[in-house]
């Protein structure tokens, strides 16, 4: 497999430019979602989490989805979960070998139950283990390592845990909001990031609601080098744009409508999967996402299979027959008939 060469000192290259990150989403931020991002702007992304386990046990190969790029991918972040230090240093190797990232980053944050004690934000409760890892990471290569980790298990020890890393070599740390006890209820406290900001020499990316790119903004004048964003991005790969231009304006239905069709080509592209199973169903909880004023398009949006079927409920806003490029409107009013889409203007 072909790709790019990484310079040392990826992450430092690339926070010397504006923008903001988007964040590894299990489901999400596949090689298609990634492809999408980086061409409005992207920092850099990362790929859905990868079992080092996994990747050791001899089952996966080079073409496993969730760490294949996308032709020419480059930006890329690979990460990895696991608990042990030779597992995680021999998974460290193969991914770099396998799907040449710019980066590998440790996931110490993700805090759904069936990764408990094989990773993830268990790490947290042990945070020792975790310097183990990361320096063993280390070790098994010349690319920056990093790792992503949430304010602590059921309290906040998130100023201890950074500093620990940053000991054991982590050349960047992301930090979310919450503790794993939190989950994803409540408001990320990015007070407490700050903090972390602080309180290390490497630097630290921030994470945790920021939907809209005014609170990226305000949350990067907290201090942090840089501000990751996951739910925000969905469907909406133009925040990337916006926080390197300046232009917040979404672009118009015609524009969103025609990269929603893009996204479902190269999630086609790239899974090569004829049944639709690996391809456009998972992409079902994304596409209404692209168009949230449209309301009336999303039990057709849901239900697709095929590219063909994606053109087929978008074209409407396709043809410019509601407000594509030249129309005045940004917002048009979309009701079903039985002869398919009428469209008029509010």
């Amino acid at each position: 497999m072909t790709g790019f060469t990484p310079t040392p000192g990826f992450y430092a290259a690339r926070l010397a430019r504006p923008g903001a990150v988007l964040a590894p989403m299990a489901g999400y931020s596949d090689a298609p979602m990634r492809q999408l991002a980086a061409e409005q702007g992207a920092l850099w992304t990362v790929s859905e989490m990868i079992s080092a386990r996994g990747l050791m046990g001899g089952g996966d190969t080079e073409k496993l989805n969730l760490g294949r790029p996308y032709p020419g991918e480059q930006e890329r972040v690979v990460q990895l979960f696991g608990a042990e230090s030779d597992v995680l240093a021999g998974a460290v190797a193969r991914a770099e070998a396998w799907f040449q990232p710019a980066a590998i980053d440790l996931n110490m944050g993700c805090p759904v139950p069936k990764i408990r004690g094989k990773g993830g934000a268990c790490l947290l409760q042990t945070p020792e283990v975790a310097y183990e890892l990361v320096s063993a990471m280390r070790q098994a290569t010349r690319l920056d390592v990093s790792a992503k980790i949430r304010l602590g298990w059921d309290h906040d020890r998130s100023v201890e845990v950074a500093q620990g890393l940053e000991a054991a070599g982590a050349a960047l740390i992301t930090v979310h909001g919450r503790t794993s006890a939190q989950r994803y209820t409540g408001q990320a406290d990015w007070e407490a990031i700050a903090r972390v900001a602080a309180s290390v020499r490497v630097p630290v990316v921030g994470s945790g609601d920021i939907l809209t790119p005014a609170q990226a903004r305000e949350r990067q004048r907290m201090g942090v080098a840089a501000v990751m964003i996951g739910r925000g991005s969905v469907g909406n790969p133009w925040i990337f744009r916006a926080l390197v231009s300046g232009q917040d304006d979404l672009p118009d239905a015609y524009t969103r409508a025609r990269t929603a069709l893009r996204h479902a080509e190269l999630q086609t592209r790239f899974y090569d999967d004829d049944t639709g199973r690996l391809t456009l169903r998972p992409l079902r909880k994304v596409l209404p996402q692209y168009l949230p004023d449209y309301p009336d398009l999303r039990d057709d949006l849901v239900q697709v299979v095929t590219v063909e079927d994606v053109r087929r409920v978008l074209q409407p806003l396709l043809d410019g027959a509601a407000d594509g490029p030249d129309a005045g409107s940004d917002r048009a009013a979309i009701t079903v008939t039985p002869n398919g889409y009428t469209v008029s203007h509010s």
